[in-house]
């Protein structure tokens, strides 16, 4: 964590005579439920601030355990989400606010969006005790809800009473065990080939051992050992990527004197073993559709080249990015295609595969770059997709016996489906700004409605897909089970919020009954065998609490 001295943050505040701030929203949310976990752009400057419980903070890809007495500022354009170590167990301050700049070269002041940082080089901000932030953003929230206009005002004022309090606090050093601790991890990141004890990183961190498992634990939100774990098994894996690279002095330069034991938790860690991961590294595959991830991992490969965005791939973001080590964009749907193009004509991988829907000029450039395998949209469905990719690889039977593992985990799947819904009626909705659509893509459709032979209260096809729905309607199909999909933006997150306080919504029949099921885009939007397989996992876990043996 960064910090500034006290002639730096001056420095940095100078500024401050020419920047207004506007507080324009404030809610008191959830960290858990169905929801818990999914990333969101902050289209605004926003603040964090934990009013109880405990969870953790994924920002950028980085993660921060959330404390009392500590304030998280965003910046507008990161990525976010939040996730409570126990469901319900969570609520945050959220405040979203606008920071202009004045201008005073005209008689007339014009003010402008300033988009620079308002707190240079800070993600947690730690506040005096005496300032109470949770307490602050009690009042500016039960001002701001008040719904008066003059209230409103007030609730700005404690704002402002809450920015200076950050911004008096933003130069202050952390606690001095939560500094000890940082030595302690940035100890073993150097020296994660060692014998590293309990007892030698508390004495590094100056701290009591048993503290010490207990404070790595609720800042980090792993052990110790866990993370010691990650750090080897990562290097390990950059080892891996090397030419004639031998298992035995891997496992050696990482830690393990053991290679037999290397291998088991290898195995553990990251769901393959070394001799698989290794054979999946030999060539460098180039995936330019985030959905072909899916595909090949099935296949047991993991791509060299790949599109990434903590959003809009969240679980592959989360779990691969240190595998894939070229990350093309994945912003909006390849908006970025000449510059993933121009980057991959750089790192000159061996084959390339992507979806066929591409103008023709794209095609043009990417045949430029290496060979490359286009997979059929239409006309094929995704067992056909997965084993035509296959067959291209030469790897048709790791596809027949994934394919053969997914038709025994759906059986099972269904056979639990059955017993706790039975022949109750299902439908998908999804939120997009102030509006209800029905959700019924390829995926909900073939693997939802089709494989788990789920009772749709509409058709249950794709051409019911992206229709729009109004309540009244809802009401009229009487559905037992509603799945709802809420796009993680400001706007919509606030209609979703206001949407459940409505009478006609409380009336529904799945409301009423309490069977309403949040669902994430991620895997229910991805048309690939992996997404499949989690929407699987998923549908079990929401419906039953526990998932497919």
């Amino acid at each position: 964590m960064m910090h500034n001295n006290p002639l730096q943050q001056r420095e940095e505040a100078a500024g401050l005579d020419d920047r207004l701030f506007r507080l324009y929203d404030v809610e008191l949310s959830g960290g858990s439920g169905g929801l818990e976990g999914q990333q969101q752009l902050a289209d605004s400057h926003t603040l964090l601030v934990t009013a109880y419980g405990h969870g953790e903070l994924m920002l950028d890809g980085e993660r921060f355990r959330l404390r009392e007495s500590v304030v998280y500022a965003l910046r507008p354009g990161q990525t976010f989400g939040v996730r409570a170590d126990k469901p319900d167990s969570l609520k945050l301050f959220v405040l979203r606010f606008d920071v202009f700049q004045a201008d005073r070269s005209q008689d007339r002041r014009a003010l402008s969006a300033d988009e620079r940082a308002v707190f240079p080089a800070h993600v947690e901000i730690m506040a005096d005790a005496a300032s109470q932030p949770a307490l602050l953003c009690e009042l500016i929230h039960s001002y701001w809800c008040n719904g008066d206009e003059l209230e409103r005002f007030r609730s700005r004022l404690a704002f402002q009473e809450l920015l200076f309090a950050m911004l008096q606090s933003s130069g202050r050093p952390a606690d001095d065990s939560h500094t000890g601790l940082e030595a302690a991890r940035s100890f073993m990141e150097r020296h994660y080939a060692d014998n590293l004890t309990i007892e030698q990183l508390a004495r590094i961190a100056e701290i009591s051992p048993k503290y010490f498992v207990d404070l790595f634990k609720k800042t980090y939100g792993v052990s110790a050992m866990d993370f010691l774990t990650e750090l080897r098994i990562n290097r390990a894996k950059q080892f891996m990527m090397q030419s004639h690279a031998k298992l035995r002095d891997i496992a050696h330069q990482v830690g393990y004197n053991d290679e037999f034991y290397f291998s088991r938790k290898f195995k553990k860690e990251v769901g393959m073993s070394p001799t698989v991961y290794m054979k999946s590294r030999r060539r460098k595959i180039a995936v330019y559709r985030s959905s072909i991830i899916g595909q090949l991992l099935a296949l047991k490969i993991i791509p060299y080249a790949a599109p990434l965005h903590p959003k809009w791939t969240a679980y592959y973001y989360s779990m691969y990015r240190s595998d894939i080590a070229v990350h093309l964009s994945a912003y909006r749907q390849n908006q970025h295609w000449e510059a993933n193009i121009e980057t991959l004509r750089q790192v000159h991988p061996d084959l390339l595969i992507s979806m066929d829907e591409l103008e023709e000029g794209e095609k043009a450039r990417l045949s430029e770059v290496s060979p490359i395998f286009y997979v059929p949209t239409s006309g094929k469905d995704w067992r056909q997709q997965l084993q035509l990719t296959a067959e291209f690889l030469g790897e048709r039977a790791e596809a027949d016996s994934w394919l053969a593992r997914y038709e025994r985990s759906v059986a099972t799947a269904r056979e639990r489906l059955q017993r706790e819904v039975g022949g109750e009626t299902c439908l998908a909705v999804r939120l997009l700004k102030r509006q209800l659509y029905v959700h019924c893509n390829r995926s909900m459709s073939e693997v939802f409605y089709g494989d788990l032979q789920m009772k749709p209260a509409g058709r249950g096809g794709r051409e019911d897909n992206n229709r729009r729905v109004t309540l009244e309607q809802l009401a009229e199909l009487d559905v037992d089970r509603l799945l709802v999909m809420v796009c993680q933006e400001a706007e919509t997150l606030a209609y979703w919020e206001s949407l459940q306080h409505t009478m006609l919504w409380q009336e529904l029949k799945a409301v009423r009954s309490n069977r309403v099921h949040l669902i994430p885009s991620d895997p229910w939007l991805e048309y690939s065998a992996l997404a499949h397989e989690r929407i699987v996992e998923q549908a079990v876990q929401l419906f039953s609490g526990d998932r497919p043996k």
